[in-house]
């Protein structure tokens, strides 16, 4: 069975950020990048099905110019098996990035497409569902667990009133939620047996997609600053402003 893993590099987690003077976009000239959090978990399940037995490959693949190598040798220290890098404008629209997606299934031929549910940078969490709309197949999103057997897929995803499972005839795609797993923690051999893993390099322009968006961006700019909340000292005292100053009706 073979498995292909799509991952997005976006700004660290662990990092805020701040428009351009401008407005035309967020400041990332000089940030620290690393693979979205949510594609590392659909990597690590990846990885944990093939120690399982059940998966014999595992393909990772990038939208990206040549810095975008770095998330793909991060999924290739996890244990992916190879990674293509798709060179070309990495600020795709979600609808241009399935797309493109879709060409590398038709090329692979996976049984199974993970992917994480949502890039933390646009928080779209839409991609893998057009995917599996324009590949035609069964799609389990916001996965928290997923069980294969009889080229079946059984996941268990997060919904409003808790959890439902669903079963999918393979090919399928499925979206990771963060409690799928845990990602393991990469060690330096990890880290130098990657660089010696295949890396394909395909020019976007040759999968004849076109990528071209209907979405514009118009301005990106900082949140209004918040009124610094106050203690009261009664009950009394909070109905009163709620009524009078945040005009609430009680």
């Amino acid at each position: 069975m073979k498995v292909v893993v799509s991952i997005k590099r976006v700004v660290d987690h662990n990092i805020r950020v701040r428009p351009k003077a401008d407005g035309s976009d967020v400041d990332t000239a000089t940030l620290k990048m690393s693979i979205n959090p949510f594609d590392e978990h659909a990597v690590e399940e990846a990885v944990r099905l093939k120690e399982a037995g059940l998966v014999s490959e595992i393909v990772a693949v990038t939208i990206g110019t040549t810095q975008h190598q770095d998330v793909l040798r991060h999924a290739l220290a996890m244990g992916a098996d190879r990674a293509i890098l798709i060179e070309g404008d990495a600020d795709l629209s979600s609808r241009a990035t399935a797309k493109v997606l879709l060409e590398i299934a038709k090329r692979e031929q996976p049984d199974l497409f993970l992917l994480g549910k949502q890039a933390i940078d646009a928080d779209a969490a839409e991609t893998g569902q057009m995917l599996a709309a324009l590949w035609n197949v069964g799609q389990g999103t916001f996965a928290s667990k997923i069980v294969l057997s009889d080229n079946k897929a059984l996941v268990t995803r997060e919904v409003d009133g808790g959890q439902e499972t669903v079963e999918l005839a393979l090919p399928a795609v499925v979206t990771a939620d963060l409690r799928l797993n845990e990602p393991r923690y990469l060690k330096l051999p990890n880290l130098m047996q990657a660089k010696k893993k295949p890396l394909e390099t395909l020019p976007i322009a040759e999968l004849g997609v076109d990528t071209s968006s209907q979405l514009q961006l118009v301005k990106v700019e900082e949140p209004p600053a918040r009124s610094p909340g106050v203690k009261v000292a009664s009950v009394q005292e909070l109905i009163d402003k709620l009524r009078h100053d945040a005009r609430i009706s009680l």
